[in-house]
C-alpha cells in the first residue's frame, strides 16, 4: 500500500500497520511524540490500522486535534482519578474541549479541596504510565457489561446506539471506559494539567433529566504554556462582567427576586440610558423611524394568530390556564405582532412604505435555569426592537440599511471588530417548526446571502437556526469564556403578513402583502452592557461613563471653588462629582483611579486664582493645567463625537 505523508513523500507497505508503527518507522522521534493520526483527513486513533492507499498525517501537540487528544485522555484519567477516591460516583461522559476537558458525574458537589485531592491522584497515574488498549464489544455485551459496573449513564449511551453497532472501549490498567476516542498510547504523554473548576450540569443538557456535577479542567504538551494559559484565565476573571459589573455597583442579583431578573443599579442605569437615548435619537432622527409603545402583555389569542403560540410557547411566561379560565394571557417574548395591529390601525397605500416602527421593548422569556449568566442570559430584559413594513421591491433596500444601521453602532462602540456574521437558516429536516414551503425559504435565505455578499463580510451558515417564519442575520460576539452569543439580529419574514391580514394597496388599487424585516440596532441593553465591560474591562469611553469626571479639592478651603467647577460641568451636560471628603489627596486619586474614572481634576490655591484645573486622566497620566473653559471644551467634544480614547501604556504616562 502507498502512504502519501504531509510533505508530499511516500512510503511503500507489504501489509497493514497501525499509525503508530508507521510513525515509528518515519522516525522515533515523531512516535514519541505522536498523539492521533489523520486518514484523508479524517483524525483517527495511532492504533487505528491502515490497509490501503491513503494519505496520513502523524498528529503532534502542535496540531489542534492532537492537543484535543492529549485532553481527552486527561479527561479520562481525571474518570479514573474519581472512582479512586469517591468509588461511589457514577461517570457520564468525558469530551475534549476548545480550552480543555471536562467530565460529569453523579455525585455531590466537588469543592476546591476535592479538586486539588483528584489532581495528586491524577498525577499518581499519569507517573505509572498505563497503557491504553483499546477493544470492541457487540452492543448487548456492552450493556451488560457497563450493567455490571454499575454505571447507568454509560448503559444509556450504549442503549441509543443501532442494534448492530461494535462498541469500543480503552482500557487504562483496570479502569475501563466506553469511547470511541482517540486516545494517547498511555498516560504518560500528559505533560501538563490542572483542574479549574466544577459546576451542576444536566446530563444530556436536558432540565428535566438528572443534576450532574461537572469537573472542568485543561491540559497542555508543555508546563510553560499551561501556565500562560492559567495567567490568561485569571486575566479573564478581572473582566468578567459578572464579577466585574457587581463589583462596580452597575448590577446586582437577589435569590428572592429571582435567577435571571438582575437588579440593574444607579450606575448602571445611567449607562444603559445613555445608549437607550443615543439609540432612540439615532433611528428615529437619522433613520427614519417612527416610535410606538406597547404592552408588556397580551391575550394568547394575539400569540395563537402570530404562531408563537405553537412555535415559541414553551419560552413564555403564561398568565392563566386555558382549561380553568376564560382569558389566558402571556407576557411578551417580542414586540413583533403588537406592531403589526399598529400598522393594521390605518389602511396603506404603496407610497405609504417602507413604514419603520421601533420601539425600546422589555421583553420575557422563560429561558432553562442553566442557561442564566449575569446579564447575558436573562429572563426578563430590554432589547432595541424594530420592525419594518415594507413592499416586496424594497427588501434589499431596507435590508443594507438595517445592516449598515448594526454596524453603525457596533463601530460606534469600538465592537465591531469582535463579531461574526452568521446566516441562520431553516433545518429542511424539520419542516413542522417553520411557516413555508422550501422555495420560501430558499428565497428569502438567499436575499439575506446576497446582503452579506454586499459588504464583503465573511460568514458563516447555520440550519436550524431561523426563526420559524424567517431567516435571519445573527451578528454574533463570545463573552471572555469563549461562550457565544446572539447581539445583533436582522430577519427576513416574508409570511406572517397573511396570518395578520396586513396589506397595502398598489397603484392598481389591489391589496398586497407586505414583507416583514425584524431587526434589532443594538439589540438587548443588558447584554451589551455585559459586552462593554467586558471588552473595556470597565474602562468605558468617557460618553458612556456614569461618572465622567471627579472634581478633588486639595483640602477644605477649595471646596466653594470644587462646587463652581461641578456646576460648569453640569450645565454643558457633563457627569460630574465632587469628593469633598477630608482625605488627603493622594488617597482620593488613587481611589478614583479604582473606579477607572475618565477624568479627575485637582483643585487648590493656584487653580482657584486663575480659574484653572488639574487633570488628571485614565488615558495619559497627568494632562497639566487648563483653564476650565479650555477642559469644558475638550470633554464635551468627547463625549458629543463618541470619541474612544486610547490609553497609553502606563511607562508612557507623566513623561
Amino acid at each position: 500500500m502507498k502512504i502519501t505523508l504531509k510533505d508530499g513523500s511516500c512510503k511503500e507497505y507489504s501489509q497493514a500497520m497501525s499509525v503508530y508503527d508507521i510513525a515509528l518507522d518515519i522516525s522515533e522521534g515523531l512516535a514519541r511524540a505522536a498523539c492521533a493520526g489523520e486518514v484523508d483527513g479524517n483524525v483517527v486513533d495511532l492504533r487505528t490500522i491502515v490497509d490501503h492507499d491513503c494519505s496520513l498525517n502523524i498528529l503532534t501537540a502542535n496540531d489542534e486535534a492532537g492537543l484535543r487528544t492529549i485532553r481527552h485522555t486527561c479527561s479520562h484519567v481525571l474518570a479514573e482519578a474519581v472512582k479512586k477516591v469517591f468509588p461511589d460516583a457514577k461517570i457520564a461522559i468525558g469530551p475534549a474541549i476548545d480550552e480543555g476537558f471536562y467530565y460529569d458525574f453523579e455525585h455531590a458537589p466537588f469543592s476546591r479541596e476535592d479538586l486539588d485531592m483528584l489532581e495528586k491522584e491524577m498525577k499518581k497515574i499519569i507517573k505509572k504510565g498505563n497503557k491504553l488498549t483499546r477493544f470492541t464489544l457487540p452492543r448487548e455485551e456492552a450493556i451488560k457489561f457497563m450493567e455490571e459496573k454499575g454505571e447507568p449513564y454509560k448503559v444509556e449511551l450504549i442503549r441509543d446506539l443501532p442494534e448492530d453497532s461494535e462498541i469500543s472501549f480503552y482500557d487504562q490498567d483496570g479502569f475501563v471506559d466506553l469511547c470511541a476516542g482517540p486516545h494517547l498510547m498511555s498516560t504518560k504523554g500528559i505533560k501538563a494539567f490542572k483542574l479549574i473548576s466544577s459546576s451542576m450540569a444536566y446530563w444530556r443538557g436536558d432540565s428535566d433529566k438528572a443534576q450532574l456535577q461537572r469537573i472542568y479542567g485543561t491540559a497542555f504538551n508543555k508546563k510553560e504554556e499551561l501556565e500562560a494559559h492559567l495567567q490568561h484565565l485569571e486575566d479573564i476573571k478581572k473582566r468578567d462582567h459578572n464579577k466585574l459589573g457587581r463589583e462596580m455597583e452597575l448590577f446586582t442579583t437577589v435569590d428572592v427576586v429571582g435567577q435571571g431578573l438582575p437588579l440593574i443599579l444607579p450606575k448602571g442605569v445611567k449607562m444603559i440610558t445613555k445608549l437607550q437615548r443615543w439609540i432612540e435619537d439615532l433611528e428615529d432622527k437619522e433613520w427614519g423611524y417612527v416610535r410606538t409603545k406597547t404592552p408588556l402583555m397580551a391575550k394568547s389569542d394575539l400569540y395563537k394568530i402570530s404562531g408563537h403560540w405553537d412555535h415559541y410557547q414553551d419560552g413564555m411566561f403564561i398568565l392563566g390556564d386555558e382549561e380553568k379560565d376564560k382569558e389566558v394571557f402571556a407576557l411578551r417574548p417580542m414586540t413583533c405582532p403588537f406592531q403589526y395591529y399598529c400598522y393594521k390601525n390605518t389602511q396603506h397605500s404603496y407610497r405609504d412604505l417602507p413604514i419603520r416602527y421601533g420601539e425600546t421593548s422589555t421583553l420575557f422569556r422563560n429561558e432553562d435555569s442553566g442557561e442564566m449568566h449575569g446579564l447575558t442570559r436573562v429572563r426578563q430584559f430590554t432589547i432595541s426592537e424594530g420592525h419594518l413594513v415594507i413592499r416586496p421591491d424594497q427588501a434589499e433596500e431596507e435590508l443594507q440599511s438595517c445592516l449598515n444601521l448594526a454596524n453603525y453602532v457596533l463601530k460606534t462602540l469600538g465592537l465591531q471588530e469582535d463579531v461574526t456574521y452568521r446566516l441562520s437558516k431553516w433545518d429542511p429536516n424539520n419542516r413542522e417548526k417553520y411557516l413555508g414551503d422550501e422555495a420560501y425559504w430558499e428565497k428569502t435565505q438567499d436575499a439575506l446571502r446576497q446582503i452579506l455578499k454586499n459588504d464583503n463580510l465573511p460568514f458563516t451558515e447555520a440550519d436550524g437556526e431561523a426563526a420559524f417564519y424567517g431567516p435571519k442575520i445573527d451578528i454574533q460576539a463570545k463573552n471572555v469564556y469563549g461562550k457565544e452569543d446572539t447581539m445583533i439580529t436582522i430577519q427576513l419574514d416574508c409570511a406572517i403578513a397573511e396570518n395578520f391580514d396586513m396589506y397595502y394597496i398598489d397603484q392598481n388599487g389591489d391589496k398586497i402583502r407586505p414583507y416583514i424585516i425584524h431587526r434589532t440596532s443594538l439589540g438587548c441593553y443588558e447584554r451589551t452592557l455585559a459586552w462593554l465591560i467586558e471588552k473595556y474591562a470597565g474602562k468605558f469611553p468617557t460618553w458612556l461613563c456614569a461618572e465622567q469626571v471627579r472634581v478633588l479639592p486639595i483640602s477644605d478651603k477649595y471646596l466653594d471653588y470644587a462646587e463652581k467647577v461641578r456646576k460648569e460641568l453640569a450645565a454643558n451636560g457633563v457627569d460630574v462629582t465632587v469628593d469633598g471628603r477630608s482625605e488627603k489627596i493622594g488617597y482620593k486619586i488613587r481611589e478614583a483611579r479604582m473606579d477607572k474614572l475618565p477624568y479627575m481634576l485637582v483643585v487648590g490655591a493656584n487653580e482657584e486664582e486663575q480659574g484653572l484645573v488639574s487633570v488628571r486622566s485614565r488615558f495619559a497620566g497627568n494632562e497639566g493645567q487648563k483653564p476650565l473653559a479650555e477642559f469644558i471644551d475638550q470633554i464635551c467634544k468627547e463625549i458629543r463625537t463618541k470619541e474612544i480614547r486610547q490609553e497609553l501604556p502606563e511607562e508612557e504616562k507623566n513623561k
